[in-house]
């Protein structure tokens, strides 16, 4: 809620000034004299100043003055009569940010305070991005090494202490839900409730009442009436998985409750109001969805409030070791194995793999690795990937599999080659139908090493 200093010595209009402000969500504090809005001034934090130039005592342009020696970047807003263009210009020339003038409509008057604001907050805004050039932020459980994850979470950090509503794109598996709860723990709602909800886990006939809750004889089997997850998150924050798959009959409700925080249960007539936060995913190109008539318009406009898309695995590698050591660290104590480390030959491979399944499926990977594992040190044999070939959209059998090139797929068979020999590179060769040296050079070209070995 902005604050706004009113300094206006025509009581009158004071009042009028401080009840439209007031309805129009702002705090208002108000003055009769340059003198008191000074006083007011250094005990309150004042978002923006609205002075009138005629005043008793310590003139309007004096009192600018003074305002602007206690902070030069507080926008000020001056009001003068009609017949003073010049004094106004004046005021301008001595740092006011806009003048309005006697006799004003109130709503212009809200248009001039919103928009000093918006371009208030715009300097703050980029100050505080010029401050964070070099920064790098870091959240529990979040590996963000690379640059596009950097990105993610630097938009986390700015969105995160507003009540915007957030749409978060990207292929499953990337993480969608770790984005959704470091939105919601760095938020002044932290301490209120985080509710997760997966639109495509629930039977479409029951997401509405799983949304919104039910009343007693709503439908055959509703026994008790039972409140949905926006009441349960109520001070909190609800995210929103799969929001495309959505039915349009629950799209209307999701829209009226982000437009007046209010819904009714099903089967009810009392008019619930809450106040939470959604947070919406997606792996669906909504766009589409909108051309297709599947996904409403106006919802898709009011969940598109701040997207922040995440990127699939294989476009940031540089999160990979950093994920690995993480997921070793967490299954190997699970498992029971005395699991360490890693070696760099089983590295490479999880670094060169092209992850269709993303950081789900390297989790699974190193699972399974550390339940599979003969020693403390993962090597390239526990490692197992899937590396079966996409089936095309038509059910016919794919060349490659999806988001990856010949290139790719022949360095990821010389790695299984490599896999199922146990390391013996001599052995490796032979199942793929190579020379030494082409093996050699082929391991050369994703980075193994090529160590003399025991045995060939």
């Amino acid at each position: 809620m902005a604050a706004i200093l009113i300094v206006e010595d025509e009581a009158k209009m004071r009042r009028l000034l401080e009840l439209n402000l007031g309805e129009d969500g702002f705090a208002t504090f108000s003055a009769g004299d340059a003198e008191t809005g000074l006083k007011l001034l250094r005990e309150n934090s004042i978002d923006l100043v609205l002075t009138d130039l005629k005043l008793p005592g310590l003139d309007g342009l004096e009192f600018l003055q003074a305002v602007k020696r206690q902070n030069a970047a507080l926008p000020v807003v001056v009001m003068t009569a009609f017949g003073s263009v010049e004094t106004a210009v004046e005021a301008m020339k001595a740092g006011a940010s806009d003048y309005v003038l006697k006799p004003f409509s109130l709503s212009e008057m809200r248009m001039v305070i919103h928009k000093e604001l918006d371009v208030r907050n715009l300097r703050e805004e980029n100050r505080e991005l010029r401050e964070a050039l070099g920064k790098r932020y870091a959240h529990p459980n979040v590996v963000a090494r690379s640059p596009k994850m950097q990105e993610v979470l630097a938009t986390v950090e700015r969105v995160a202490p507003t009540n915007s509503t957030v749409l978060l794109g990207g292929e499953s598996g990337v993480g969608k839900d770790l984005i959704a709860r470091a939105i919601h723990e760095k938020s002044r709602r932290a301490r209120g409730p985080f509710l997760k909800i997966n639109s495509t886990a629930i039977p479409e006939n029951l997401l509405e009442s799983e949304l919104f809750g039910y009343e007693r004889g709503a439908f055959t089997g509703a026994a008790t009436s039972k409140p949905g997850k926006f009441e349960l998150a109520d001070k909190g924050t609800l995210f929103l998985d799969e929001i495309g798959d959505v039915p349009p009959a629950t799209q209307v409700k999701l829209l009226r409750v982000l437009q007046e925080r209010e819904f009714e249960r099903l089967g009810g007539t009392r008019t619930i109001k809450v106040d939470v936060r959604l947070i919406a995913a997606t792996n669906r190109d909504l766009r589409a969805a909108l051309e297709e008539g599947t996904f409403r318009e106006d919802l898709y406009y009011r969940l598109n409030v701040v997207p922040i898309d995440i990127a699939p695995l294989r476009e940031r590698k540089e999160d990979i070791p950093d994920l690995v050591n993480l997921f070793i660290s967490r299954f190997a104590g699970d498992s029971g194995k005395p699991v360490e480390a890693i070696t760099p030959e089983a590295m490479q491979i999880l670094v060169n793999y092209h992850w269709p399944g993303n950081v789900r499926e390297l989790q699974n990977v190193i699972e399974r690795g550390c339940a599979l594992a003969k020693g403390n040190v993962l090597d390239a044999a526990d490692i197992h990937l899937d590396l079966r070939p996409a089936k095309a959209a038509n059910g016919a059998a794919g060349f490659l599999p999806d988001g990856m090139t010949l290139e790719q797929w022949e360095d990821e068979m010389v790695q299984e080659a490599l896999r199922r020999a146990n390391g013996n590179k001599s052995q490796a060769a032979r199942l793929l139908g190579l020379s030494r040296n082409a093996l050699r050079y082929r391991l050369s070209k994703i980075g193994i090493a090529d160590e003399p070995e025991k045995d060939g």
